[in-house]
């Protein structure tokens, strides 16, 4: 039942603001997603009576009144989508059966999965190394800064956001950032982990998940 419950919220966000694109709803929905109890207690996975993770809740249990108001959101173009369908590999005729149009992806250019501008981080490790996200941000809330907030639950993979403080002057401007996750071969558990990025200014806090698997 939740593909009609976010369908329905996505349309009530839409009349909210109806120069969002499909992508900013989506961010706003991800961002301000809870995933605790009221009585701050985390949401459990009911297949085994512990507390959930990402790979269950996903960004969480969306809420209405705070996805109208999100602070910032994670948007992305139709050019977005068609770097992510080159960094999966896919032919011209594949990428013309899903977009409907030609595209070529261009041979000189390096594509990645993990560049496309998604709310949420997902890190494959293989022993050690450093891996490095860019996002992209858009103020819809208007002048303010906002501080990030790493919350991890493992010492296996430490992560590092540039810059730490995003200053807006006003709605619609855009701000980047790099998160980096770099891999301590030598505390390498190989168990998944997960943790979160939260931006916030005060009055806001734009959260995405971030989920850590050893392959």
């Amino acid at each position: 039942m939740s593909c009609p419950h976010v369908s329905g919220l996505a349309a009530l966000l839409k009349s909210v603001h109806p120069e969002w694109s499909p992508a900013a709803i989506r961010s706003a929905l991800m961002t301000t997603a809870y995933k605790t109890y009221k009585d701050g207690k985390p949401i459990l996975d009911v297949t085994t009576g512990k507390p959930s993770t990402p790979f269950e809740h996903g960004a969480g249990h969306v809420s209405p009144t705070t996805a109208i108001n999100p602070g910032l959101i994670y948007d992305l173009t139709t050019v977005d989508y068609l770097g992510f369908l080159c960094a999966l590999n896919y032919t011209p005729s594949q990428i013309r059966s899903v977009s409907r149009r030609n595209y070529t992806c261009d041979p000189s250019k390096s594509y990645s999965v993990a560049d496309l501008n998604y709310p949420s981080f997902a890190v494959n490790v293989d022993g050690s190394g450093v891996f490095k996200y860019t996002r992209t941000v858009t103020s819809v809330g208007g002048a303010g800064s906002y501080s990030v907030k790493v919350n991890s639950e493992t010492t296996e993979v430490k992560i590092s956001v540039e810059p730490a403080v995003l200053n807006f002057k006003e709605i619609n401007e855009k701000k980047s950032y790099t998160v980096t996750f770099t891999v301590n071969s030598s505390k390498a558990s190989r168990s998944n982990s997960f943790g979160s990025i939260e931006w916030s200014d005060g009055k806001h806090v734009v959260a995405s998940p971030v989920a850590i698997s050893w392959t």
